[in-house]
């Protein structure tokens, strides 16, 4: 039997283990962050997106024009129109023509979504098939 007398023994030994539990809590927090944002990514509606197909609209003779201002006044060419019913009868007369005109739409920058969203509704109830907006080309 050998004894030591002093300090000795155990304490002089390297440990060699890897201390794992800062691994553990900094996984669980992962773990955690990943099952709080993963079903956020996923409940998406599966839908198949245009591709994108921006060409100039040719303006014909027979197009329709329908300006938007900023105060919300709507315009059938150069004319303003008084009433939404004024605007309804004049898409309605032009959705019964063969063929029927392409209705255009210029809406102000500075102009309400309510303004333009009408016009838009009114098209959709007369049965205009085809709408377009016109825009700029972004400078720069």
């Amino acid at each position: 039997m050998g004894m030591q007398v002093g300090g000795g023994g155990d304490e002089d030994e390297v440990v060699s283990a890897i201390n794992t539990t800062p691994l553990v809590d900094v996984m669980l927090v992962l773990l955690i962050i990943f099952l709080i944002t993963i079903p956020v990514a996923t409940h998406t509606i599966t839908v198949k997106l245009p591709m994108d197909a921006n060409q100039p609209t040719r303006t014909a003779l027979d197009n329709v024009v329908i300006a938007v201002t900023s105060k919300g006044q709507a315009y059938w060419g150069e004319t303003p129109l008084t009433s939404y019913a004024d605007l309804e009868s004049h898409l309605e007369h032009a959705a019964m023509q063969k063929p029927q005109p392409q209705i255009q739409i210029r809406g102000d920058m500075a102009a309400k979504y309510e303004a333009v969203g009408k016009v838009i509704a009114a098209c959709q109830q007369a049965g205009i098939i085809h709408i377009d907006f016109i825009t700029e080309q972004p400078h720069g």
